[in-house]
């Protein structure tokens, strides 16, 4: 299975992001890719006052509309990253996927929000917009059965867990990791998680300076495609918009967990 990670570094405009991602997509289709994957808020990285505007019903929303047409234009599945999703009064951090006739397939609504202070920075608090999912997703996508997570649920092993017990192969992380505590801890995760559910993680970055310049955010890049042993197959660079390709072997899957069955030696039930 041929996936291809989208490495974008967005901003407040919806339609300059659209086409960057439009162009991306394309390049991942002329690629020979089956499943493409875009970064966390892909279409809207912008001043979270404007986010309930941006938010929008999927999949009938402009957004969702568009990326809907690129994926059954381009005939490929697509891990539209995540956007602004509203339902009822509320608002979701919520990734979708897009078949190859550009239906919806699936959407999972971030579980674990983003509430942090890093040093130098003004505080993030995405609970303040947000309203945190409570549900695990996995989907056929192909061959392969994809399980969703959204960028700080990387540091949540238990919902990959559970991603796994539910029959996911290929965990999808769009993400807009942050350059602090990227350099220190991404690739680490990204790898601990692929490690430990002896499957594959793909994790779709936003990269670069974003925000009001004396907030001091910036977005580390380096999307990642790892392996069920922990192997890197592709890497994005730490800045530029790009797309990284790499080839998912699935018998892959079945060899690790033959050879090291840890999955069958779980003793402790599954919380998330």
């Amino acid at each position: 299975m041929r996936v291809a990670l989208c490495q974008m570094r967005s901003g407040p405009d919806v339609e300059v992001n659209l086409e960057l991602a439009d162009r991306l997509l394309q390049e991942a289709a002329d690629r020979g890719a089956e499943l493409a994957v875009l970064p966390e808020l892909f279409a809207y990285l912008g001043p979270p006052s404007r986010i309930p505007v941006v938010a929008e019903v999927v999949p009938d929303g402009p957004i969702a509309t568009r990326i809907a047409e690129i994926a059954r234009a381009r005939e490929m599945w697509v891990a539209a990253g995540s956007v602004p999703e509203r339902g009822g009064d509320k608002v979701f951090n919520t990734a979708a996927l897009f078949d190859p006739s550009g239906a919806l397939a699936a959407r999972y609504r971030k579980i674990h929000l983003f509430d942090v202070e890093l040093p130098d920075q003004a505080p993030f608090r995405e609970s303040a917009v947000y309203t945190e999912g409570a549900q695990l997703v996995t989907h056929r996508a192909g061959p392969a059965r994809v399980g969703f997570a959204i960028c700080y649920d990387l540091r949540f092993p238990e919902l990959f867990r559970g991603l796994a017990a539910l029959g996911a192969e290929v965990i999808v992380v769009p993400s807009q990791f942050q350059f602090a505590t990227g350099e220190a801890h991404w690739h680490t995760l990204v790898r601990a998680r692929a490690i430990e559910d002896q499957c594959f993680v793909a994790a779709a970055a936003q990269w670069g300076p974003f925000g009001a310049p004396d907030e001091g955010r910036r977005s580390y890049g380096h999307s990642l495609v790892v392996d069920p042993w922990g192997r890197v197959l592709g890497e994005g660079p730490e800045e530029g918009d790009t797309v990284v390709v790499a080839d998912l072997d699935l018998a892959e899957i079945r060899r690790v967990r033959t050879v090291l069955p840890a999955l069958q030696h779980r003793r402790l039930g599954i919380t998330c």
